[in-house]
């Protein structure tokens, strides 16, 4: 019986090693530690290991304690080795999903009778980027480049630069200096961590701009501009502030207090005169939110496998000028079906109350993540409304891409994977002011079609899709995900 227990042990011992080692060789670039060797007692393979010590190694900027807040375990947690298995696998898509590293390894590095090493060895990103901006305006590429002819004069040109994990503890410092279709400068700093048990955030930030061109109304479900080439149409300023709080691991919520100017030419309020209420020429209004995010997923950029949710509640305006509550909400749902193989669901709504609102306030379909595939040319106007996506979707290939670049920057090596899918949409948006110009309001909307996703380095995913929808048009369009 005893030697029966001590080869399960060993074979646990073994598996644990094989089972949690990611990334290369955990022995590189690791300095030789000073822990006794294996000696007995002989535990059993049930038995509760103790958490030594958690070695941390590849984090040159990144704080310790940033990358331990994120861990499933601490030190002088008991735990059987089926916990510690899955815990390594745990803690190494949670940081992974800090878009802090490259690369991440956890496994076991030494153990003593009943104590054990864990090692963490991570690959940092490059965490500075200054450069050259350039952006077409437009909702979507295919906007900009079929419907406006890639025209220069529809594109934002500038310098942005990026900051991440400033100080080390995954805070992101952002400055943009940009002109050409929009004149505008912003800041916005946000720091995930202001107290000493990491729980609570804050994120400070400030815009103002100007416009020689404006959305001032849709026909046709499609956004229709006036443009003055000899003055600013449309003049912007705000702020905001924002604490946060993540009492846990996948749950963070957001309070917030922001402030918005605008001024518009009177050239607008002739072309539409429900642009701004009662006929007003600018709009000045405060604004408190509160927002809730969850994420439980294997990778969030690009999830295979897990569950999100975000919810955000917001009262802007107290006066005639502006006076909303709005609630937003947002679900996605990812399973896999085999190894390859998995269905992703994503599930979008939102409602602005009072329903009697000026134009500036009805903006919805077509705007940011609110869109449906198929759709990407329409906007719909509407103070209610949600879309649902399903897809599913297989891996094909990936391979490797040499890069003799910089290590810290582009790794040596560049992953690449192509993912193949099929996908069905279906939304509706409510417009109680719906006109005969426009026809997509207040009706059920289905789409359906097929493509290909790209996943590369620092979170980028470009998407090339065919789809085609119920009024006839087919076609094939591009969409990219990337924080930069």
């Amino acid at each position: 019986m005893l030697k029966e227990k001590k080869y399960s042990l060993w074979l646990a011992i073994f598996t644990l090693i094989c089972s949690c080692s990611f990334g290369q060789n955990v022995t590189d670039n690791i300095v030789v530690d000073t822990f006794p060797p294996v000696t007995t007692p002989e535990p059993v393979y049930d038995s509760l290991f103790t958490v030594r010590n958690i070695v941390l190694v590849g984090n040159k900027r990144t704080r310790n304690n940033v990358i331990l807040r994120e861990l499933p375990f601490k030190t002088g947690d008991r735990l059987p080795l089926n916990s510690l298995v899955g815990g390594f696998e745990k803690a190494r898509i949670q940081l992974m999903n800090t878009t802090l590293f490259h690369d991440v390894t956890v496994a076991l590095k030494s153990f003593e009778g009943y104590q054990i090493d864990i090692l963490v060895q991570v690959k940092e990103r490059w965490y500075i980027f200054p450069f050259p901006y350039f952006k077409p305006v437009d909702r979507n590429l295919n906007q900009w480049l079929f419907e406006e002819n890639a025209s220069l004069s529809r594109v934002n040109y500038g310098i942005k630069l990026m900051h991440n994990n400033t100080t080390g503890y995954n805070d992101k410092l952002r400055l943009w200096l940009i002109t050409g279709y929009t004149r505008q400068l912003s800041y916005n700093y946000d720091r995930l961590y202001i107290d000493k048990k990491m729980k609570w955030g804050m994120r400070v930030g400030m815009e103002l701009g100007s416009n020689r061109e404006i959305n001032y109304g849709t026909e046709d479900d499609k956004q229709v501009f006036y443009k003055d080439v000899d003055k600013y149409v449309r003049n912007f300023y705000g702020g905001s502030v924002e604490l946060t709080y993540r009492p846990a691991i996948f749950t963070r919520h957001r309070f917030g207090f922001s402030y918005n100017h605008e001024n518009v030419l009177d050239t607008i309020l002739k072309l539409n005169p429900n642009y701004f209420p009662g006929g007003r020429t600018k709009i000045a209004f405060p604004q408190i939110y509160y927002g809730m995010s969850y994420y439980n997923m294997d990778y969030i950029p690009y999830p295979t496998k897990g569950y999100g949710l975000e919810l955000t509640l917001a009262k802007r305006g107290i006066s005639k000028a502006m006076n909303v509550w709005h609630a937003s909400v947002k679900g996605i749902g990812s399973w896999p079906l085999d190894k390859k193989t998995f269905v992703n669901l994503q599930v979008l709504g939102s409602i602005s109350a009072p329903f009697k609102q000026p134009y500036y306030a009805k903006r919805l379909f077509g705007y940011g993540d609110f869109f449906m595939q198929g759709y990407e040319y329409n906007v719909i106007d509407g103070v209610a409304g949600g879309i649902a996506r399903a897809s599913i979707n297989r891996k094909l290939f990936s391979f490797n891409i040499k890069f003799p670049g910089i290590k810290t920057l582009i790794p040596k090596v560049i992953p690449i994977t192509f993912y193949g899918k099929t996908f069905a949409n279906m939304g509706y948006v409510y417009n109680p002011d719906s006109s005969p110009l426009n026809r997509l309001d207040n009706r059920l909307l289905m789409t359906g079609g097929f493509g290909i996703d790209v996943l590369t380095l620092y979170d980028f995913v470009l998407k090339l899709e065919y789809s085609f929808n119920q009024i006839g048009q087919n076609g094939l369009y591009l969409h990219k995900k990337s924080p930069y």
